[in-house]
């Protein structure tokens, strides 16, 4: 598949505007997966990367999040993004990982605090407030152990642990995965809300209609490169990404939000 849209169909940046790649390059030892990685998620915006199993996206925010070495150029708000996991998060980056990665035996609320160990604790008790205002759900549940919520309960608990450390840009690896149709659709409303809320979003998904259908950036990836970039709804209606991805029935033909 080759690009349909070229980098002016992207969303502008503007210059130390949220996060910039250029040339990155990352993989597992001496396997390459990607290979010069250019990509913008603008302040304020939700973009989308999406692609089939195994394209490099997960490789791509491990990379970000400095789980695994990287080299090209990374920029946040206009300054060189850091190497180290922990000076990354505290330059304002939060990824939820695939998998969830939640304490079972503690109990809801117990995990949200984790999530904002590193604020004055007058802070984390505002920001607890928050987050639980934003996930109802949480808040019926918060003294309930995380282990015996359901899977889309524990999603949103893993999505508002890493919003308590209040982050610029959350980096979102498959939220919906293995969810039911109706908690997607749930789960994806509320990563819109946090984009609305003045949260930056790169959400990676497998979802490729319903990502797109809340983005505002996209990129599609295959075998470790960017094939087609653009504005969400631009790529929604390109024939070549209905045909590779969703199926010439699967939306109709105007694609537009």
């Amino acid at each position: 598949m080759s690009a349909v849209l070229s980098s002016a169909g992207a969303h502008p940046v503007a210059h130390g505007a949220g996060l910039s790649i250029r040339g990155l390059a990352a993989g597992y030892g001496a396997m390459r997966v990607l290979a010069s990685i250019d990509l913008e998620a603008p302040k304020g915006e939700l973009t989308v990367i999406v692609g089939a199993n195994g394209a490099g996206k997960t490789t791509l925010l491990k990379a970000l999040s400095g789980l695994i070495p990287r080299s090209g150029e990374v920029t946040f708000d206009g300054e060189p993004l850091p190497a180290a996991p922990a000076a990354i998060v505290a330059r304002g980056l939060a990824q939820v990982p695939e998998g969830r990665q939640l304490f079972a035996q503690m109990t809801v609320r117990e995990n949200l605090e984790l999530g904002g160990y590193l604020l004055p604790k007058p802070e984390r008790a505002g920001r607890l407030a928050r987050v639980l205002e934003l996930f109802p759900r949480l808040m019926e549940r918060r003294t309930q152990l995380a282990g015996t919520l359901s899977g889309g309960e524990q999603q949103m608990l893993a999505v508002g642990r890493a919003l308590m450390g209040r982050p610029k840009l959350l980096m979102l690896d498959e939220p919906s995965l293995g969810l039911a149709p109706k908690m997607v659709d749930e789960l994806l409303a509320m990563v819109r809300h946090i984009r609305d809320d003045g949260v930056s979003v790169l959400l990676v998904e497998q979802n490729v209609a319903k990502a797109m259908a809340i983005a505002d950036g996209a990129y599609v990836m295959e075998r470790g490169a960017i094939v087609m970039q653009g504005s969400a709804a631009r790529l929604l209606r390109s024939e070549r990404l209905r045909e590779a991805y969703l199926g010439t029935e699967a939306i109709p033909r105007t694609g537009a939000r």
